[in-house]
This record gives structure tokens, C-alpha cells and sequence, in this order.
């Protein structure tokens, strides 16, 4: 069917469209769709909702063109139209009458007749030319600030809201939620404001820009602004704990030799720190050389107090560190926070010890290892005590460590050691004996005994008690848990992950039986 002999130009569309979307700063053709999408509510009014209507603008002439159109079947599927409410099929003969030319499965396109828009179809064609309009700056702004996340933006306090704090950034609204303000602040309307952007999600009432000023990563967006070599990537941040608005420590290092990572960051005079402790109301910053050594990154952190000795205890994750009796209150800070700090930024939990605390804490371990071995071992004192001397905890790694290790002990042989390493394992097999008859009278079943690794010095009748102290009695009951849920029970069991899932995995293999 030839239409273009019958549409007529209407260029003050086109002229109202680009009007549009210059002043509101979007696409041309977001507009244009906008105003189809609103002749096309206004001629289905007229002419049946139910009914397949399209309208076209042509984007030169602004012509308008309003169809109807159906697909031409052999046979209408009422049913499917009657569910969806929509006209969208026509028979072939029925279509023949239109359009002598027209074949089976083509689409079948009517002009409709000139319509009168009238008033209400007019005031529903502005709600939605407006809808869209606001759709397509919504869109906008949230692709101005999509990618955004982990940058610093400028914006100014357009309102405060429960304490929370409503920021205009270049027309959008974005918020400081009143748990994000550093301690202290205040703000009016008005005021300009620097913030770290966290979120920006994508809303039906518009992008939701969220900010913070107490985010760790806020600092070190400060510190790569007023330090060049980290914006450079020469000097890396590793790590950074704030208390925000009273303390905050960051650890630093240079990926070359000759540039000094801590003194960069410092800057001539402190001006470079000076100015991020303005714009964090005071804060104080203690700039750490980061190490690979957890040992040396822990004493590091702990500035600026100074350690005399650390004791690494990775099994557990915790390191004890000792320092003097002057050192202590300095070392664990004012409520605790500079050990608090020093262990979020190490990511190891911090034990502070004094000299004689060390001391005596040592003094009693020693005597406490050397009864032990005493009463379990059957040995004399002075057996006792050269084993504790030369490290060994426990009657487990007596049993079994290695018989040479032993046998290199000062005064002891090889017939020594195989001696103590059977009186270890016998001692182990009667406490096992214990352990299992109370795991037993606690309502654990016989065959958790026999899973694998059992009585090693990984998977004990202690452990099992234990998880029959948390309801875990059966390999059913074992087998039901995840790695983690297992560390959540038994926390501090002395197995690795992998041993973890292994023990799992053989309380499961009868289910597969």
C-alpha cells in the first residue's frame, strides 16, 4: 500500500523535539520516541486499546503516520488474542478485500484517518512526552556517574534530612548518610563538600549516589591527589584502619629503591599529610612502611610504640608482641586504639605483653610443660625439662615428630628417643580411651571412631567431643555441614582447610554407597 502520497509534513514536531532536548541535555531521538510513543496512547484511545497501532515520525519532515497492522494467517488464533487482549492476526480473505496484492504470513498495514488528538488525548500525550522525557534524563545521570564507584566527587549541601546529608552534584542528588559524616562535622546548606562515591544503583526514581567520608578508601583517594607517586603507581598503599575523625594508620611502599614510600607521603615539612588531615577534620595519620615479614609489618604498625620482642603464632593468626613497662600504655593507646588499628591493618590479631608479664607467663608454661611430661611420660625432671627447652608442647608432637629429631637432643640417642616416643603414643591411646568413653556416654555414634585420620594427631577423640558438645553426633550430622560451618563450631581445631573438607567428605561417603 503507497502512503507517501498522503502524509503531510508537520516540521514544528522536529522543531519541538530538538527545543526539548537542548534544554533538557538529552538525545533528539529519545524526544521523537517520546512523542510516538504518546500519539500512539492517544490513537488507541480513539480507535481500541486492543487494536495493533504504530505511529511513525519522520525524523526530517516530521510527517506523521498512523497504522494499523496485522499479520495475515490462514486462520485468527482467537484464544491467543482473547489472552493477550490484543487484534494482531487477520485472515487471508478478509485482508484480500484491503489489499488485492497482500500474501499469506506478510503483514498486513493500514493508514488510519486523520485524527483529532482532542483535549484529554492531548493531556495524555504531555504526561507521557514529560514520563519520558525524565526517564531519558534519569538515564543520563545515571551514565554520568556509572563507573564512578571508588572516585572523589565535589558537590554542594543542597539539604539535611535526619541528619543525613542531601549533596547537588552537577544536578544530581546524591547522599551522605549521617553514619558516613566523620565525627564532629558540620554542614549547612550551601556549603561545598568532598566525598568518596561507594554506590551508584540504578532506581526507578533516578541513580541513588551513594557517599562517605569515613570509607578507608576515602583517605587513600586524598593521599593519591597529594602524593604524585601514587597516583604514578611508584608507591603503593597496602593496607589502610581508620577510626574516622580521631585516628587512622596507612601502610605505604615504593616499587623502587631510591624513593623513600613513608617520606613521599609525608611530603617537605609534612605539607602533603597536613593537608589531608585538614580535610579530615584533625585526623590523626600515622603513615606505616609496609613489609612482606608479618613480624616487621606488626612492630611497624604498632608505632609509635617500640617492641622488644614478637612471637608469631601463624597456626592461630596471632602474634605477641612484647614490649617494656613504659611502652605498654603507648603500644595499646588511648582505649585501646592504636593495637586495635595495628590489627586491622595487619590483619593479625595483636597480643601486647610486657617484659615481666612475658616473663612470667613463660616461667609458668615451662613449669606447666615439664609436670606434663613428668606425669604422662614417666620421665625425670631434667628429661622434662630439655624437651620443653628445645620447643616441644605437647605429648602429640612428642609421639610424633620425626625419631631423629629426638634422637639430636644433647645427652639423648636413638634408643632414648624411640623409648619416649612409645611412652608418648601409649599415653595418647589411654587419654584417647578416656575421651571416647565420654564421647560415647554423650550419645555419639560408634562409627564416627572409625572415620579417616581418627586418633592422629589432626582428628582426636577431643575433637569429637566437641563436636558432640555442639549436636554433631553421627557422620550424618558431620557430613551436613560446610567448611565454614565447621570452623563456626569447632573454631581453633589446628586443621587446614583441606584436612577440613577431607573429614567432611568421608562423613558423606556412605551416602553414596
Amino acid at each position: 500500500m503507497a502512503l507517501a502520497s498522503r502524509i503531510t509534513g508537520n516540521t514544528e514536531i522536529i522543531q519541538v523535539a530538538e527545543a526539548v532536548a537542548r534544554e533538557k541535555g538529552i538525545d533528539r531521538e529519545s524526544v521523537v520516541e517520546a512523542i510516538e510513543q504518546a500519539i500512539q496512547v492517544a490513537a488507541r484511545k480513539k480507535y481500541g486499546y486492543e487494536q495493533n497501532i504504530i505511529v511513525t515520525i519522520d525524523r526530517k519532515s516530521g510527517a506523521t503516520i498512523v497504522t494499523r497492522q496485522r499479520e495475515v494467517v490462514e486462520e485468527v488464533d482467537a484464544a491467543a488474542e482473547e489472552e493477550t487482549g490484543k487484534v494482531t492476526q487477520i485472515t487471508l480473505d478478509m485482508a484480500k478485500r484491503i489489499d488485492p496484492k497482500i500474501e499469506l504470513g506478510q503483514t498486513l498495514i493500514e493508514e488510519l484517518p486523520p485524527m483529532d488528538v482532542g483535549r484529554v488525548a492531548a493531556q495524555t500525550a504531555k504526561q507521557v512526552i514529560t514520563q519520558k522525557v525524565k526517564d531519558a534524563e534519569r538515564e543520563k545521570q545515571f551514565e554520568q556517574f556509572q563507573g564512578k564507584e571508588g572516585t572523589i566527587i565535589n558537590g554542594t549541601v543542597k539539604s539535611i534530612e535526619y541528619g543525613n546529608i542531601i549533596i547537588d552534584v552537577n544536578g544530581v542528588e546524591a547522599v551522605l548518610r549521617r553514619n558516613e559524616v566523620i565525627p564532629r562535622e558540620a554542614y549547612r546548606n550551601g556549603d561545598r563538600i568532598r566525598a568518596y562515591v561507594v554506590a551508584v544503583d540504578k532506581e526507578a526514581r533516578g541513580p541513588q549516589v551513594i557517599l562517605s567520608r569515613t570509607h578507608p578508601q576515602f583517605m587513600a583517594r586524598l593521599f593519591a591527589q597529594e602524593v604524585p607517586e601514587i597516583y604514578d603507581g611508584i608507591i603503593e598503599i597496602k593496607a589502610i584502619a581508620r577510626d574516622a575523625g580521631s585516628r587512622a594508620k596507612i601502610a605505604v611502599s615504593s616499587n623502587e629503591s631510591n624513593i623513600d614510600a613513608k617520606a613521599s607521603c609525608i611530603g617537605v615539612r609534612g605539607a602533603r599529610v597536613q593537608a589531608i588531615v585538614n580535610e579530615l577534620q584533625g585526623e590523626k595519620i600515622d603513615i606505616i612502611d609496609w613489609s612482606a615479614d608479618p613480624a616487621t609489618f606488626v612492630v611497624n604498625a604498632l608505632t609509635p610504640a617500640q617492641a622488644s620482642k614478637v612471637v608469631v603464632e601463624e597456626d592461630e593468626g596471632r602474634i605477641e608482641v612484647v614490649v617494656s613497662e613504659e611502652m605498654q600504655s603507648l603500644a595499646i593507646g588511648r582505649r585501646g586504639q592504636n593495637v586495635k588499628l595495628a590489627s586491622q591493618l595487619t590483619g593479625w590479631y595483636i597480643e601486647i605483653l610486657t617484659d615481666s608479664e612475658e616473663s612470667s607467663r613463660r616461667t609458668n608454661e615451662f613449669t606447666t610443660l615439664s609436670k606434663l611430661f613428668i606425669d604422662e611420660l614417666d620421665v625425670e625432671e631434667i628429661i622434662a625439662h630439655l624437651l620443653v627447652t628445645e620447643g616441644f608442647t605437647s605429648i602429640e608432637e612428642v609421639a610424633y615428630v620425626d625419631a631423629d629429631e629426638l634422637a639430636d637432643i644433647e645427652g639423648f640417642d636413638a634408643d632414648i628417643a624411640g623409648e619416649l616416643q612409645s611412652r608418648a603414643r601409649e599415653a595418647l591411646d589411654k587419654q584417647a580411651a578416656k575421651l571416647k568413653e565420654k564421647a560415647k556416654a554423650a550419645g555419639v555414634a560408634d562409627d564416627m571412631f572409625d572415620l579417616p585420620g581418627f586418633n592422629t594427631e589432626k582428628i582426636t577423640p577431643e575433637l569429637v567431643l566437641r563436636l558432640a558438645a555442639k549436636n554433631i553426633k553421627t557422620r550424618d550430622d558431620l557430613g551436613d555441614l560446610s567448611t565454614q560451618e565447621f570452623y563456626e563450631i569447632v573454631p581453633k581445631t589446628g586443621m587446614n582447610e583441606d584436612q577440613v573438607n577431607e573429614l567432611i567428605m568421608a562423613a558423606r561417603a556412605h551416602w553414596f554407597k
